[in-house]
């Protein structure tokens, strides 16, 4: 029994989980205040029938009034023509009709204070009626305010981890530039430097093979030299001869 009884209060309280996750308040709202309509409306419709029945009571009073008011003429009528008994007659129907009228005018006295409970409860329950609609007006408006708030807040919350997420890549994205930068700068330095050139355009030689071959470079440009040399000197050899004389 000790099981069934926790397995019925878990099953009730997963129950009222799901009912508390499904109800909304504004459609909770909504109907409660129809339903209180509703009897507000039953309420008008007894006092409508009240005053129906009372009227038509008092019309059934006014006509045994009449019919009283008849009888009495009647009996006068007839005890002036000397029929006595057809004037006691008369009499005692009017009697039947007084008495008659006075059931009736009970029951207008006590339809009219019925009407007038059912009037008085009808505003009672009119004033609870408008003061829960102005209520459930601001409940549902202070909900849905609420319910903004939320979706801002687990707006705000996404934007937050996405916004994390996002300086995650910008920094990674900023390490990454800084280094090739750094990495540019270094490749422009050992340009400048020739240590790139020499390693691209040297061919594998060495420290001694760049020598001789700027030897072999410099000895090239003097022969070139001298062969120019040669080739623009116009001295004739008499020129030559006395210009050694002289000296």
């Amino acid at each position: 029994m000790g099981m069934l009884s926790r397995m019925s209060t878990v099953v009730k309280a997963k129950m009222n989980r799901l009912i508390d996750n499904a109800e909304d308040p504004k459609e909770t709202l909504d109907y409660a205040y129809e339903k209180q309509l509703e009897m507000l409306r039953d309420v008008k419709r007894g006092v409508v029938e009240m005053v129906t029945a009372k009227r038509r009571l008092e019309l059934q009073a006014k006509k045994v009034r009449e019919n009283v008011s008849k009888l009495d003429d009647q009996a006068r009528k007839a005890l002036g023509m000397g029929r006595e008994d057809l004037a006691r007659v008369a009499l005692e129907r009017k009697q039947t009709a007084l008495a008659e009228l006075d059931g009736l005018d009970q029951q207008i006295v006590d339809m009219e204070q019925e009407q007038e409970k059912l009037t008085a409860a009808e505003q009672r329950i009119q004033a609870k009626v408008h003061a829960f609609r102005n209520r459930k007006e601001v409940i549902k408006a202070q909900y849905s305010a609420a319910q903004a708030q939320v979706r801002i807040g687990s707006a705000l919350s996404g934007l937050s981890e996405e916004m994390g997420d996002v300086s995650l890549a910008v920094e990674r994205a900023e390490h990454k530039t800084e280094s090739m930068k750094a990495r540019a700068g270094a490749i422009d330095e050992l340009a400048e430097a020739g240590v790139l050139n020499d390693s691209l355009g040297g061919g594998g030689q060495d420290d001694i093979d760049r020598e001789l071959s700027k030897l072999s470079a410099s000895a090239s440009v003097e022969s070139e030299l001298a062969a120019l040399k040669a080739s623009t000197d116009t001295t004739t050899p008499q020129q030559k001869q006395l210009s050694g004389g002289q000296s």
